[in-house]
C-alpha cells in the first residue's frame, strides 16, 4: 500500500516550514515588522502560483470573487498571518504553541459538522498523544506567573485564534474542491502586509540582512509550505493534514537550537520525541490502512 496523495503533500508542507521560526528569529524583526513583510512576499508567490498552475485567470472570469468561500478563505489568511505575527510578539511562545497546537482538535469539530467526517477512534488517539507531546515540550518554557499577564492571554487568545483560522481554511478547502484557494490566499496574504507596510512605517527601514532572512521565508517557505498543506485537504481530512502541520511545533525549535543554540529542556526533549513517535505512527497507519487517510 502507498501513502494517500494528500498525506505526502501535508507531510512536504509541513516539512518544509520547519526552519520558518529560525529564519524570522535571525531577522531580528518585530512582529508588525514580521507581518509586513512575509504576508506581502508571500502574497506575490500565492498569486504566481494561482495564475501558472492554479487557473485563477479562468476561475475569475467563472465568478470566483462573487463565491462567499472564497472570502472566508481571504478572511481566515489575514487572521492567520496578523494573529501569528502577534501573538509571538504578546505571549512566551511555548503559550502560543500550545494553543496553535489545538488546530486537529478544531478541523475534527469542523470536519464532523461541515463534511461529515467521522474520525475513528485510533485518530483521535494519536491526536491526544500529539498534543500531549506538544504540551510537554513547552512546559518547561512556560512561566506560571505570566498567566495572568494580559499581554500573555492576548497572546494565547491569537494563537487559539490562528488554529480557528488554519482548520477553517483547511475545511473549506476541502469541502468546495474547485475554489482557487491559491487566489484567496494571495489576496488576504497581500492585504494583511500592505495594511502592516502602512501601520508599521519601520518595517519600510530594515537591513540587508534581516531583509534576506525574511525574504527567504516570505518568497519561498511560507507561500510553499502553505500552498502544499493547503492542496492536501483536497486529497485528505482536514484533521490529517493538520495532524502533520505539527511537525514544525516540534522541529521548529530544533532547528532554533542549531541556529542560535537555544538548547530544548528536559521536557522539550520528550515532548518532542513523543510527537515524532507518534507522527511516525500515524504515517504507518495511513499506509496500511488508506480508509482512514481519505
Amino acid at each position: 500500500m502507498t501513502l494517500n496523495r494528500g498525506i505526502l503533500l501535508a507531510f512536504a508542507g509541513a516539512l518544509l516550514l520547519t526552519p520558518d521560526s529560525l529564519l524570522m528569529r535571525w531577522s531580528e524583526l518585530n512582529g508588525g515588522e514580521m507581518l509586513a513583510w512575509r504576508a506581502s512576499l508571500s502574497g506575490i508567490i500565492y498569486l504566481l502560483i494561482g495564475f501558472i498552475v492554479g487557473g485563477s485567470a479562468k476561475a475569475i472570469k467563472q465568478g470566483a470573487l462573487k463565491r462567499s468561500n472564497f472570502w472566508i478563505l481571504v478572511l481566515c489568511q489575514i487572521s492567520n498571518t496578523t494573529f501569528f505575527a502577534f501573538a509571538i510578539a504578546l505571549a512566551p511562545v511555548a503559550i502560543v504553541l500550545v494553543a496553535v497546537a489545538t488546530v486537529p482538535i478544531i478541523s475534527v469539530i469542523l470536519g464532523f459538522f461541515f463534511l461529515g467526517e467521522r474520525p475513528s477512534a485510533g485518530t483521535w488517539a494519536i491526536i491526544g498523544v500529539v498534543f500531549l507531546g506538544v504540551v510537554l515540550s513547552v512546559i518547561g518554557d512556560i512561566d506560571t506567573t505570566a498567566f495572568l499577564n494580559l499581554s500573555t492571554i492576548l497572546g494565547a487568545l491569537f494563537g487559539l485564534f490562528v488554529a480557528i483560522s488554519l482548520a477553517v481554511n483547511f475545511v473549506v478547502i476541502r469541502k468546495d474542491n474547485t475554489l482557487p484557494f491559491e487566489l484567496a490566499l494571495g489576496f488576504g496574504a497581500a492585504m494583511a502586509g500592505l495594511s502592516a507596510l502602512t501601520l508599521f512605517p519601520n518595517a519600510r527601514l530594515v537591513n540587508f540582512e534581516s531583509a534576506l532572512y525574511i525574504a527567504l521565508t516570505g518568497l519561498f517557505i511560507l507561500p510553499i509550505s502553505f500552498y502544499l498543506l493547503s492542496y492536501a485537504s483536497r486529497f485528505t481530512s482536514a484533521a490529517n493534514v493538520s495532524v502533520m502541520m505539527l511537525l514544525e511545533t516540534i522541529l521548529g525549535p530544533f532547528w532554533v537550537w542549531l541556529g542560535v543554540g537555544e538548547t530544548p529542556g528536559f521536557f522539550g526533549l520528550i515532548g518532542g520525541a513523543t510527537v515524532v513517535a507518534a507522527l511516525f505512527y500515524f504515517l504507518k497507519r495511513q499506509k496500511d490502512d488508506p480508509v482512514h487517510s481519505s
